[in-house]
């Protein structure tokens, strides 16, 4: 068994036999595992014979020497299960996958985070944590790469690298060794960068194989013209060719029309007829950014991504087939024979109706649930990463130092708020404090009168020279210019106490009927005998995160938009006892 690159062919050789592949992209992490069945088949009937899988380090190394590779994030089930149905592998473990993940790779705890420091590609500290993580990583890989009996027939080392501004071929012959070492030397390694000259000159390295991706809009014959300045031999690769485009709160649904999507994969077919070129959809099937893990980007400010990651592909956020992934299905057609048998269907939906909640607790009341440790002291404020608090949120307490009987104003330097803060003044909330928005509010009160800050992280930057994303409150917020100073931060394990089942079975404990500001609420529905796919919508409600039975589904914001409703995978659904719901609601119930 071989998978190798025929120079003077311009192709690939499996087993010795000219090769080309399709393939499309799918996010093992965005699709609950009892979906993983379905979506590959339907992938494998639409005509592909390879799908491309993205590894996110920190998915699976939450802090450093922390593994988890139990449920959704077993990474190998999912690999051996594309096996099963007949499908290659193009796998990306990057380390840096970018993906519009959070943080787009590494976990946080390693030496550089502490001091705000840029992610230096050289550092020892960051080397030594790629060199720990791939050698928990590949040794899963190795066996099951085409070579040794398995289904992977290439493995990407880096991602787009390229793009980051430094430019340093020490770091990725220190990656192409490590790969070589732990996977063997007969694994085809490869590259991917966009088509600008510059992108292919500082991502690209002896022994690594280029590839290139753009879209639709492209011209197809100049942006391989593209890989064949840095791969004048070889076969024509498109590794990201984008169906669609991802969504940013705040902002339009992306989408991109089926005929143009096709048009272009034809094209690029009817080349690669003579060049034995190969093509990648991007996504297939995109899925959501259950819990916090949906990133950002940073394009002239900040861009959070949204919770559903459908990426308007093939098969929808929920899996079913669309008129897209039958525009592409009929032109594979026309270049190679498609599985025997029909599509699969959509899934199974249901409308379980409406769901009343009743209102458990202001947040600032319940602070000894989620925060069992208690508060840290410090003169200023630490950041998320300083405390070792991943994701979601921090409070951060202090009093104000003197009377303000005339409104005065509460105010934060640029960049300093991460990524959202919700201002309480003795428990009554009085405003949103925002990056790259309104990063100053009025107020008024007496000495010692209690300020809350609830410093929401809404994704780190996966992309970009700004890639070093710190959260929370990263500097001094000041009362007309004089700086606060002695904070309690409160780091908040929320998702820990839900998946314990609080607070349902217990008596709501509100000091205060107002529905402004943040608080929990919680309800209860049940299935009427079934439990599948539906979506939550929040009619008049602002801006919150939600939980049914200790699964986080992720970020609404109907007001921002474009996002409006939640998917809800049957399988986290109960059937024949209650279905607990779970709403963390930040700036006001209706």
């Amino acid at each position: 068994r071989s998978f190798q690159l025929d120079l003077e062919k311009d192709c690939f050789l499996k087993d010795g036999v000219p090769f080309r592949y399709i393939s499309g992209s799918i996010h093992y992490a965005r699709v609950p595992r009892p979906a993983w069945r379905d979506r590959l088949l339907k992938m494998y009937m639409s005509g592909l014979s390879a799908v491309q899988v993205y590894i996110a380090w920190n998915y699976h190394e939450p802090l450093p020497g922390v593994y988890d590779f139990a449920g959704n994030r077993d990474v190998e089930a999912f690999l051996d299960l594309t096996a099963e149905l007949g499908l290659l592998v193009i796998l990306r473990p990057g380390p840096y996958i970018c993906a519009e993940w959070e943080m787009g790779w590494l976990n946080f705890g390693w030496g550089g985070c502490g001091s705000q420091a840029e992610l230096p590609s050289v550092s020892p500290d960051y080397l030594a944590a790629v060199d720990s993580w791939l050698h928990v990583l590949l040794p899963k890989i190795k066996p099951r790469l085409y070579q040794y009996g398995g289904n992977i027939i290439s493995v990407q080392v880096e991602n787009e690298y390229g793009s980051y501004y430094a430019c340093d071929y020490g770091y990725l012959r220190h990656l192409l060794a490590a790969f070589r070492a732990l996977l063997g030397s007969e694994v085809l390694l490869f590259t991917t960068d966009d088509t600008r000259a510059e992108h292919l000159r500082c991502g690209t390295l002896q022994g690594l194989y280029a590839t290139v991706d753009f879209g639709p809009g492209s011209n197809v014959t100049e942006a391989f013209g593209a890989q064949r300045q840095v791969e004048p031999k070889g076969p024509l690769v498109n590794s990201e060719y984008y169906t669609g485009w991802l969504d940013y709160w705040g902002e339009a649904h992306a989408s991109t029309r089926s005929a143009r999507v096709a048009q272009g994969l034809e094209d690029m077919l009817k080349l690669g007829a003579r060049f034995s070129g190969v093509s990648h959809r991007y996504m297939f099937h995109g899925g959501t950014n259950f819990a916090y893990w949906s990133g950002a980007d940073f394009k002239d400010q900040y861009k959070p991504v949204t919770t559903s990651y459908d990426y308007d592909a093939p098969l929808s956020e929920a899996g079913d087939p669309t008129e897209k992934l039958f525009a592409i299905r009929t032109v594979i057609s026309k270049f190679q024979p498609l599985p025997v048998g029909p599509m699969p269907s959509a899934t199974a939906k249901y409308a379980y109706g409406w769901v009343a909640l009743q209102k458990y607790a202001d947040l600032l009341d319940v602070l000894d649930v989620l925060c069992t440790s208690g508060p840290i002291h410090s003169q200023f404020p630490l950041t998320f990463e300083a405390i070792k608090q991943v994701h979601g949120f921090v409070v951060y307490r202090t009093q104000l130092p003197q009377d303000v009987p005339e409104p005065a104003m509460l105010g934060a330097p640029p960049h300093t708020i991460c990524d959202r803060g919700y201002v309480m003044l003795q428990k009554e909330y009085q405003g949103t404090l925002e990056r790259d928005g309104q990063t100053a509010l009025r107020v008024t009160g007496r000495t010692g009168d209690t300020l809350d800050v609830l410093l929401e992280n809404m994704g780190r930057i996966s992309f970009g020279a700004n890639i070093s994303d710190f959260k929370g409150l990263l500097g001094n917020l000041s009362l007309d210019s004089s700086p606060l100073s002695n904070w309690l931060i409160y780091p908040l394990a929320i998702d820990t106490a839900v998946q314990q089942g609080w607070p349902h079975g217990a008596l709501p404990k509100s000091s205060s009927r107002s529905r402004a500001g943040p608080a929990f609420y919680t309800g209860t529905f049940e299935t009427p005998g079934i439990a599948w796919d539906t979506f939550v919508k929040f009619p008049d409600w602002g801006k919150g995160q939600l939980w049914i039975n200790g699964f986080n589904l992720g970020r609404y914001w109907p007001r921002r938009g474009p996002q409006q409703t939640l998917f809800v995978p049957g399988s986290v659904l109960h059937v024949g006892r209650p279905n607990n719901i779970t709403v963390l609601e930040l700036e006001g119930a209706p």
